[in-house]
């Protein structure tokens, strides 16, 4: 695996609202005398627990949604304020009534349903399809579909076996988790949460990030059943108390989502040579459980192929939307446009790029450190293509071209920009299955992360058998937690039932995009990775794209469907679909 070259993710983000070390040890004592009580709760009462928060979150939506905007410097009352429903509301929501779901078939039967259907690959690896989950999910995002697929050894029989493995212990002790949140999407820390609380076992504190420390109080109110009963506590302030929280003795068990910096930092120590000898020794100075997601390099591979004029400006689409969603300072952003040396299509479809994302508006250069971080990847580059108005505080939209492949030491490769950059290079020959191999190489040997990557595919392309074994190969061999065929891995996050997290080959002495899995609903165990995969081209236009004129109309129709599905709400939202 190649190291990751870290800059610093943020610049400066000092908190407004600092809890103070006296009220973090109260907060943690709290929740630690209910761990066991809430270890020991049924099916049934945890979810009435989670059923009491739906009307919670629904009352706080819009505020939260409204704040994050400003936040954002986004119009409310615009198609990109939709951006702050799906990934903000909507996904909380979801979660919750997933697991709703899978805590009522535990009551029943004692084990969360199998997903939707169990496949058995010809080299004996079992996929579990869990997407869409159901029938109504499978109208309103026809042509799409997700499987997990397990580790090597593990059949079906034992999938099933280890599946909910919390809810076949007796009398747990249960343990606190500390959940240290991301800045940047607002659903992410209460959805970490969630992972721990419901399919883990565990209680919770919420250390909020500065950078979005605005979504505590909405959260506050949404979870205040989980709170009033000292099950969760949400807690704030910067790179101190985060330390605080992770030294704390009565702290069990970390999950971080952030940077690797920031995680190297925990688990090994400042950098230098004590931190050097640790790693070697495989001795980390935290002695405790960490799990992570950590960000990714996130390539996107285009399979060359004969694509119509109308087939490669949705993939250009696709792919803006994949850069500019929350201004790019997405762990999923797609960061690495990977095309076929000799492809006659290539230029025509960076062209089309280029001219999507000068169609989107320039976004605040919100997170902190992004100037920094643009101005350490853009200076002195020869290729660097800057579109669209950016205006004080924003950065433009930037294609830097034709980085060099063969240079395995380039930035690009081992540094996740997290900011407003797409960077382009060619690999292999204009042959569709000599190509899959040379990117599956060129991702695990050279490029930083485990955490997603994308192939983009013509039908007709995977129609030939030497091509089609060539995908499935690369699928299988590529190291990446999230395999998405023709779409952004930012919906996998978004199904929530599929897992999201890094590829189990990282390490502590390697983390790359981090250790374990969220979401996974399902409660699926024993996962190498998912495998998402949509329509080369889809109608009507996803909720999720940039140019999606009714997002901000969408997102409120999909939080109400979220939180009570009904095939009577599907004709609404399909309505308001058609428009975008």
């Amino acid at each position: 695996m190649s190291q990751a070259a870290s800059l610093p993710m943020s610049a400066s983000a000092a908190s407004t609202r600092e809890t103070s070390p006296a009220e973090l040890d109260q907060a943690i004592a709290a929740v630690k005398a209910k761990a066991r009580e809430f270890a020991g709760l049924g099916p049934n009462e945890r979810k009435q627990l989670l059923l009491a928060c739906l009307p919670t979150l629904l009352e706080v939506a819009e505020g939260w949604v409204r704040a994050g905007c400003e936040a954002k410097g986004i119009p409310v009352d615009e198609p990109l304020g939709g951006e702050e429903w799906l990934a903000g509301p909507m996904a909380t929501v979801r979660n919750v009534r997933l697991l709703i779901e899978s805590l009522t078939s535990i009551a029943a039967t004692g084990k969360p349903a199998f997903g939707r259907r169990v496949y058995t690959r010809s080299d004996g690896r079992v996929e579990v399809e869990v997407f869409p989950p159901s029938a109504k999910e499978a109208v309103m995002f026809g042509g799409f579909t997700s499987r997990i697929r397990l580790q090597e050894g593990i059949d079906a029989n034992k999938a099933r076996e280890i599946q909910a493995s919390f809810y076949s212990k007796r009398n747990p002790e249960g343990g606190v988790s500390l959940i240290l949140g991301a800045g940047n999407v607002s659903s992410i820390p209460p959805m970490d949460a969630f992972s721990k609380m419901f399919v883990e076992g565990n209680v919770c504190v919420i250390k909020m990030n500065p950078v979005n420390e605005w979504v505590g109080p909405f959260l506050e109110r949404g979870l205040r059943p989980l709170i009033e009963r000292d099950y969760l506590r949400i807690v704030y302030g910067g790179a101190e108390v985060g330390a605080y929280l992770s030294e704390h003795a009565d702290i069990d068990d970390i999950h971080i989502t952030g940077s690797d910096r920031t995680h190297d930092l925990i688990v090994w120590g400042p950098p230098g040579e004590e931190r050097e000898r640790r790693i070697r020794n495989k001795d980390p100075l935290l002695k405790k459980t960490i799990t992570s997601e950590l960000g990714n390099v996130s390539p996107i591979a285009v399979v060359p192929g004969d694509y119509s004029d109308e087939e490669l400006d949705f993939i250009a689409r696709n792919l803006a939307t994949m850069v500019t969603n929350n201004a790019s300072f997405n762990c999923n952003a797609g960061k690495m446009l990977i095309t076929a040396t000799g492809w006659p299509q290539r230029e025509k479809l960076v062209s089309l790029v280029a001219k999507a994302l000068a169609s989107a508006p320039t976004r605040k250069a919100y997170y902190p450190g992004a100037f920094d971080r643009y101005a350490a990847l853009t200076d002195g580059r020869d290729r660097v293509e800057r579109v669209g108005d950016a205006k004080q505080g924003e950065l433009p939209w930037t294609l830097i071209r034709d980085v060099d492949s063969s240079n395995p030491n380039e930035k690009l490769f081992r540094t996740e920009p997290f900011c407003a950059i797409l960077s382009e290079t060619t690999l292999g020959s204009n042959d569709p299955a000599a190509f899959l191999t040379e990117v599956t190489k060129f991702c695990n040997e050279v490029m930083w992360g485990t955490l997603n990557a994308t192939i983009i595919i013509h039908p007709r392309t995977e129609a030939d058998p030497e091509v089609a074994k060539a995908l499935d190969r690369a699928v299988t061999d590529l190291r990446y937690g999230a395999v998405t065929i023709n779409h952004w891995p930012g919906i996998v996050y978004g199904f929530v039932t599929p897992p999201w997290g890094g590829h189990p080959s990282a390490s502590l002495e390697d983390i790359q995009s981090g250790l374990g899995f969220v979401h996974n609903t399902y409660m699926i165990e024993g996962i190498e990775k998912s495998i998402t995969r949509g329509p080369l081209v889809v109608k009507p236009k996803p909720a999720w794209f940039f140019d999606n004129k009714k997002t901000h109309l969408l997102g409120p129709k999909l939080v109400a469907f979220e939180a009570n599905p009904s095939w009577f709400k599907v004709p609404a939202v399909a309505l308001t679909a058609l428009g975008g």
